[in-house]
């Protein structure tokens, strides 16, 4: 199997954990970043050592040295709308690991055009989201409205890093079933996890003219 994770930071370093110990045979990471001091208290896969170092590669070296058969492939670049497409194709599997609302929306159109499966999720303060979107639908476009996922990113308001820890590898759980219309809300307050219905929006931009 063959799973791009895209971002590595609060989700995307839990989540790749999880599935290189799963024991997926590749991981390719893609992420501009370098890693910051902010970062320490929610990425695990980073260390005051790394800081300045891109995160791909501090992620890449830690993952290789705990799970030397997981071949990983470092990405240092951001994902955009004219590059995503191929790159999805090129895996079974894709994690929406970043932290804006509209990079969400465009990997999401990407992943439904390209027809392979994306595991979208968002952690804030002390809540998470978590949702599989499976080729044909019901996608991310079906459950937010295009303003539903814009405002302050985690780097701005905070999140708690076991939070993210929880969120990232219940995405790498996703990733690895075949589960399909179900929003999974994280709860930090009461530690529940509850489990939503999702239909599929016959107007959806993205998915609502293909067959479920």
């Amino acid at each position: 199997m063959k799973a791009l994770v895209i971002g590595l930071g609060g989700l995307g370093c839990p989540a790749s954990l999880a599935l290189a110990a799963a024991g997926i045979e590749r991981l390719t990471l893609a992420d501009p970043d370098v890693v910051d001091v902010t970062n320490l208290h929610r990425q695990p896969w980073h260390t005051e050592a790394d800081l300045g170092t891109a995160k791909v590669d501090s992620a890449a070296s830690k993952l290789l040295a705990s799970f030397p058969k997981t071949q990983v492939r470092a990405l240092n670049i951001a994902v955009e709308a004219d590059t995503a497409e191929p790159l999805f194709r090129a895996h079974d599997v894709v994690l929406d690991c970043t932290d804006r609302g509209p990079t969400k929306f465009m990997l999401n159109d990407a992943a439904v055009r390209a027809g392979v499966p994306l595991v979208y999720a968002g952690v804030l303060r002390l809540e998470g989201l978590a949702l599989r979107v499976a080729p044909g639908g019901p996608c991310l476009r079906c459950v937010f409205e295009e303003a539903g996922l814009e405002g302050p990113t985690c780097a701005q308001v905070g999140v708690l890093g076991p939070m993210a820890g929880w969120v990232g590898a219940a995405q790498a759980a996703l990733a690895l079933g075949a589960e399909r219309g179900v929003l999974h809300r994280f709860d930090g307050v009461s530690f529940a996890r509850r489990a939503v219905a999702v239909k599929k929006a016959p107007d959806c931009l993205a998915c609502g003219g293909r067959p479920a």
